[in-house]
This record gives C-alpha cells, sequence and structure tokens, in this order.
C-alpha cells in the first residue's frame, strides 16, 4: 500500500510541474492576437496554443515517465506504459480563444484503469487544484468539498445546454434546463467542465454535469473531487458506468449534497441517446 500511494504522490508531482511549465505561455497568449481553427464545425474552437501546450505538457510527462501512454485531447493516443495520461491543455479554448478568464489545463495519470492522480490549473487565477490518494489540495492546503443540502440552495454549474447537447437532444435540452433553473437556486453555463468540477471540489459551487464528454475532460477534475469529499457519477445510456472517466456522461456534487431533480436529469436524458452510435450531426 505504502508503495501504491508513494507512486500516486509521485505523478500527482509530475502532473503539477507540467501543468506549471505551460503556464507562462498562455497567459502570454491570453487575450493576445491569436489563429483559430475548427474541428467538428464552428462551435469547436481549437488554437495553435492548445497544440503547443499540449506537445510541452508530453515531452515533460514522458521524459520523467518513459512508460506512458498519452490520450490527449489535440494529438489523440500514442505511446504505450502503465500509465495514461489523459490531457486537455486547454479546457475552455472558446472562453480562452475570446478573452473570458474561465479555462485551466487538465492532466491525469492512470494506473490499472484507475485515477490514482490529477492537476487542474486556472492560470489567471493562480489556482492549482490537485488530488493523489491520499487526499486533495489546493496549492499546498488541504481541499474538503462542502456542497448545500438541497438543490434550491445550490448553484449548478456547467456547460449545458451547448450546440453539442442540442445535436443530441433537439429542443428537449431545453425541457431539461427549465427543470434544472426552477430547481436550484442558482444555474450557470461557464464552459470548462474541468474547472466545474475542481470549484466544486474546493465548496465554490455545489454540483456541475456534462453529456458525450472525454476522459480527458473529466479524469482529473472528478478524481480531485472524488478526493476532496464529493461524488461523480458516471453514466452510458442511463445506466451506471465504472470508472466515472470512462463514462461519457457524468454528473458530480459537492460533499452533503442531495440532488433528486439533477439525478433524474442526467439519468433520463443520458438513457435518450448511445454515444457508440450518436445521431447524425444536424
Amino acid at each position: 500500500m505504502n508503495d501504491v500511494l508513494s507512486e500516486s504522490r509521485m505523478l500527482r508531482l509530475t502532473a503539477v510541474r507540467a501543468a506549471l511549465g505551460v503556464g507562462d505561455q498562455l497567459r502570454a497568449a491570453f487575450r493576445a492576437p491569436m489563429l483559430r481553427d475548427f474541428k467538428r464545425d464552428a462551435h469547436d474552437i481549437v488554437t495553435v496554443h492548445d497544440k503547443a501546450a499540449e506537445e510541452s505538457i508530453v515531452r515533460m510527462l514522458v521524459g520523467e515517465h518513459p512508460d506512458s501512454m498519452i490520450v490527449g485531447e489535440e494529438g489523440g493516443v500514442s505511446g504505450a506504459g502503465r500509465v495514461q495520461w489523459h490531457i486537455d491543455p486547454i479546457d475552455g479554448t472558446s472562453n480562452f480563444a475570446r478573452g473570458l478568464a474561465y479555462w485551466c489545463v487538465s492532466i491525469a495519470a492512470v494506473v490499472d484503469g484507475r485515477v490514482v492522480a490529477g492537476v487542474v490549473f486556472d492560470p489567471m487565477a493562480h489556482n492549482v487544484f490537485s488530488a493523489d490518494l491520499t487526499g486533495a489540495l489546493l496549492g499546498d492546503d488541504p481541499l474538503r468539498s462542502r456542497a448545500a443540502a438541497d438543490e434550491i440552495d445550490a448553484t449548478l454549474v456547467s456547460s449545458f445546454p451547448n450546440p453539442k447537447d442540442t445535436w443530441l437532444f433537439g429542443e428537449s435540452a431545453y425541457e431539461a434546463q427549465s427543470r434544472l433553473v426552477a430547481s436550484f437556486q442558482a444555474v450557470r453555463n461557464l464552459g470548462s467542465g474541468a474547472l466545474n468540477l475542481a470549484h466544486v471540489a474546493a465548496g465554490w459551487a455545489d454540483a456541475t454535469m456534462g453529456f458525450y464528454t472525454n476522459s480527458w475532460d473529466i479524469a482529473a477534475g472528478g478524481f480531485i473531487l472524488q478526493q476532496a469529499g464529493g461524488s461523480i457519477r458516471g453514466l452510458a445510456g442511463g445506466a451506471d458506468r465504472d470508472p466515472f472517466h470512462t463514462a461519457p456522461d457524468y454528473y458530480a456534487t459537492g460533499e452533503g449534497g442531495d440532488y433528486p431533480t439533477l439525478s433524474d436529469v442526467m439519468t433520463s436524458w443520458s438513457a435518450r441517446y448511445d454515444a457508440s452510435n450518436p445521431p447524425p450531426r444536424r
């Protein structure tokens, strides 16, 4: 057990160094003129800085841990090894490209199919959320999640509904949003899933959610939340999917939160599509 904890801590420190290592270049690029490109459509932005940051992160991780597989948003899957690194170099690229200071670097280490370490780094606020198997931290201080007990006293942060959600669910996405808006004290669409999870871990928000996500979006933030005392539930087709970072859909709550409307919306709408065979894009 001591070896497992020691490895987890070592992987967390590596992830933190790699994330911090791209902080200066991303801060310098933020709100400066930049070239933008698009992936699937005009809503799915990528910049040269996403790609450059991921390359820098990968060099650092593989340099310290040659026995690694990389699962990156920009570079895809490469390498082979016992440790998998799930990397989103800029989670919230649309915010980053537009000059909105709500984006982050997200890196998770997965060993034997489970997340064992992670970091979510907010370069603009200088917040470093991280976790290993011994617990969660904000900077060097212990991190503990706290959430309102009831929905009507809680704040839900997400990126829902977005163009991807209306592609999946059509107009019924707004039906789901209406239910959430009526049940929660506040609902906010902020644009970075990883940072949303970190904010729930810190007790700055009470819950978050997402549909049709990728492992690099949620692995680090979800693990940090778990280690801070909160919970994250992965879903696929409305059924539980474990481990959570392999699930296309998820919702997460801070410690002490019990939100039946959120649970019902997530399980009901997750059951409406098959992530392995989604509907054709409109």
